[in-house]
């Protein structure tokens, strides 16, 4: 292909904003006279979703090529597994490499602010952190081969309800530290071939159309490089939305909105520059990605393996008392739940993949324990919510003589999926009943939940053990069967919180709005944030998770305790296996602001590793720290900012349970600006280095003032005469300081205050 900086000068007008939208569902426009192709989009981002060339349906849902259905994001980010993460997304290019697919859209790394958002199952975590360094490897490996991904959806889409029409408003700070960070990590980090604008409004603009969104915030603060695509029929106004620098509008609309921006151009509302940019975006994309002729075909079972592996690394051991687990290969083994026998491997919507094969857990068991007495019974009719006694009774009887019962539950597609919330956290009632009916006649009862997102545990402790599966993909069975049995010990840990119930959730006021607007009135505190800062109980706790094996944490060490905010600090980390089996400990690092002038989290993610471990084997890591590390986003300067003063350095098993603990002073070089006037309180001007000084001098002219110099605003509890001078505005300085002050004084004051 030619250059596409020189290409642009080549192509009419017509021809730069047909490159602008699509040919078709999936394809885009290509330039025939300039031997510019036509490149394929597809769904992800757990698997690639292409339409067959023949299929009637358009949407590619239920006639797609058959390829690697992997467990979705909500699981996948539960192994806490950067290198994973890579090998999945090399895993996804090689396939769509393999079909002469340029773009997979995905992944989608928008923060669970709420469990009733019908498509987490898509999206990482309710931390940007941990979200942002696992999709930066996912985008990283799909892009060692000659194909883009797409991450989606920009910005703070976080529910499904009115999600093409509804105005989510969110303050600036809850934006910058929250719902942008995970994207702005993946964006410098890796650079994916597109970003995917989403349907919502932010603030009142739709996303697809702001120009602060998609050109100063992604590429003139972040340095993105590619082009925008708009999620399919997303664009309000095409022209308002190329010039707010969303180069793609997908799906075709055969041509409609290619002669608008002509038409815009020709009436001069539209400069012909923006449409040479856009072009020459489109035209580096197709650079980039274009279909290889005869490319080679992919290892599929060598793929399935992969699923398989990365399975196992993404089911969370939430319980096991007693040692329940693991099963022995002779225990006489009962299974109950219909999901035990047709699985529910992946969530409902457009990610939906047609998989080269599908695994069960009753055929792996009896694959892993040939020997074994494994029965079954269904228990319920997934297809309903209506309790059927005749199931119950046929459960009932089957499970009566057993070692142990393994009660497989979860999720139907009804009860959530792209396109709609869920109402509430409980499972379906029938399943309901056979918990508890079964409780109610063994003690040795395993439950296993296949779900796309947190529910409700009622009967959480009448149960000896519990994993959470996920959405495990088409290697499900397989990789459940391999750790009940302990062919492989359990190494994930949760990325999101799982509440006691509903109301106790951060957004319950406020999701999903009304008259089409969504109001984030809890602010930064979303997951563990908000219940740590509420000193909550929840079921299960962020970054929880069990092993066959034991770890101890067994000493912390600073590479500095004293840095400036332009240092870096290692920190060293050493954990020992004290167990008697080989496993993999998730070590998570925390850092908290002791003391902050302005409200922060309580602690907050900024490191992790995954570790492998024999018994007794010990290791040492290392985890940087970085400037951002210590951060909070200060909207006075739009920039990130660090206070003076000590942090600790937070080291655990998971957010509630801490296990080493360092302080570390930083020391800021950036003071922020001064804004000081007649309503300026006392204390702030005492509590800043840069006008305590100023403001004694004055303060010990006047008998009363002169107190004030004397004051210590630093201690915890102030008295009440104190209390009361911390917060009084300077201008009361004119009523009690006896005199001394007037209004020529001070303005005097202020404005030498405001020289510092």
């Amino acid at each position: 292909m030619k250059n596409y900086r020189n290409m642009v000068t080549e192509l009419t007008l017509e021809e730069k904003a047909s490159l602008c939208s699509g040919l078709d569902f999936w394809h885009l426009k290509g330039i025939e006279r300039l031997n510019v192709p036509s490149i394929m989009m597809t769904d992800g981002p757990h698997g690639m979703k292409k339409q067959r060339p023949d299929a009637n349906d358009h949407l590619g849902v239920f006639d797609s090529v058959p390829a690697i259905c992997f467990p979705s994001a909500a699981g996948m980010a539960s192994s806490w597994n950067r290198e994973m993460l890579f090998e999945v997304g090399e895993a996804l290019g090689e396939e769509c490499v393999s079909e002469q697919v340029s773009v997979l859209l995905g992944p989608g790394v928008n923060i669970k602010r709420s469990p009733l958002c019908g498509r987490n199952f898509e999206y990482f975590s309710e931390d940007p952190f941990l979200a942002s360094q696992l999709a930066t490897e996912q985008v990283k490996g799909m892009q060692t081969h000659p194909i883009g991904a797409s991450l989606k959806h920009f910005a703070v889409n976080n529910q499904e309800e009115r999600r093409m029409t509804v105005d989510a408003q969110v303050d600036e700070r809850t934006l910058r530290e929250i719902y942008l960070a995970a994207f702005e990590g993946v964006v410098k980090e890796a650079q994916p071939a597109t970003v995917m604008s989403s349907y919502n409004r932010v603030n009142g603009e739709y996303a697809a159309e702001s120009e602060r969104l998609l050109t100063t915030i992604l590429r003139d603060e972040w340095g993105f490089k590619g082009a925008v695509v708009s999620d399919w029929g997303a664009v309000n106004y095409r022209v308002a939305a190329l010039k707010a620098g969303l180069e793609l509008d997908m799906p075709s609309n055969n041509g409609y909105s290619d002669t608008l921006i002509v038409s815009a151009v020709k009436n001069g509302e539209l400069d012909e520059a923006v449409v040479d940019q856009a072009a020459e975006r489109v035209l580096r994309l197709i650079e980039m990605t274009a279909p290889q002729t005869n490319p080679a075909q992919y290892n599929k079972e060598a793929h399935h393996k992969l699923a398989r592996r990365v399975a196992s690394e993404s089911m969370i051991l939430l319980k096991n008392d007693a040692g329940m687990l693991p099963l022995q290969k002779t225990e006489n083994i009962v299974v109950l739940g219909e999901l035990a026998e047709k699985p529910r491997y992946q969530g409902s919507g457009s990610s939906k993949i047609n998989p080269t094969k599908i695994e069960s857990l009753l055929d792996e068991m009896h694959k892993s324990a040939p020997d074994a007495l494994i029965k079954y019974a269904a228990g319920y009719d997934m297809a309903s919510d209506d309790l059927s006694e005749t199931l119950i009774e046929e459960a009932i009887t089957t499970a009566e003589k057993a070692d142990k019962i393994i009660l497989f539950v979860g999720l139907p597609d009804r009860f959530e999926s792209e396109g709609y919330d869920r109402h509430h956290l409980r499972l379906p009632d029938n399943q309901l009943a056979l918990i508890e009916r079964i409780t109610a006649i063994h003690e040795n009862v395993i439950v296993l939940l296949s779900n796309g997102a947190p529910v409700e545990m009622p009967w959480e402790k009448d149960v000896q053990a519990i994993f959470e599966v996920y959405l495990g993909g088409q290697a499900m069975g397989g990789a459940l069967s391999d750790l009940l049995y302990g062919d492989v010990n359990p190494s994930a840990k949760l990325a999101e919180t799982f509440p006691i119930k509903l109301e106790d959730t951060p957004a319950y006021f406020n999701f999903p709005g009304e008259n089409d607007v969504v109001t984030y009135n809890e602010g930064i505190f979303v997951g563990y944030r908000y219940y740590d800062m509420k000193a909550m109980n929840t079921l299960y706790p962020f970054g929880h998770g069990l092993s066959y094996t034991e770890f101890t944490y067994e000493k912390m060490t600073l590479s500095k305790k004293n840095i400036t905010d332009k240092e870096m600090v290692d920190v060293e980390i050493t954990v020992r296996n004290t167990g008697a089996v080989a496993g993999k400990e998730i070590v998570q690092l925390y850092v908290a602001d002791v003391k902050s002038t302005v409200k922060r989290p309580l602690k907050e993610l900024k490191g992790f590793e995954k570790i492998m471990l024999d018994p007794g084997e010990e290791k040492t890591i290392t985890i940087t720290l970085n400037n951002r590390s210590f951060s909070y986003y200060d909207t006075a300067i739009q920039d990130w900012h660090i206070e003076s003063g000590e942090f600790e350095i937070l080291v655990g098993r998971s957010s509630a349970q801490i296990e080493l603990k360092e302080t570390l002073t930083v020391n800021s070089t950036v003071l922020l600006p001064l804004k000081i006037n007649r309503n300026t309180t006392i204390g702030d001007i005492m509590l800043d280095p840069r006008t305590s000084e100023i403001a004694k001098k004055h303060f010990n002219q006047s008998e009363l003032a002169s107190n004030i110099a004397k004051m210590d605003f630093t201690a915890e509890t102030l008295e009440l005469g104190p209390a009361m001078l911390k917060n009084m505005p300077l201008r009361g300085l004119i009523n009690f300081s006896q005199g001394y002050f007037t209004e020529e004084k001070l303005a005097t004051f202020l404005n030498q205050l405001n020289q510092v």
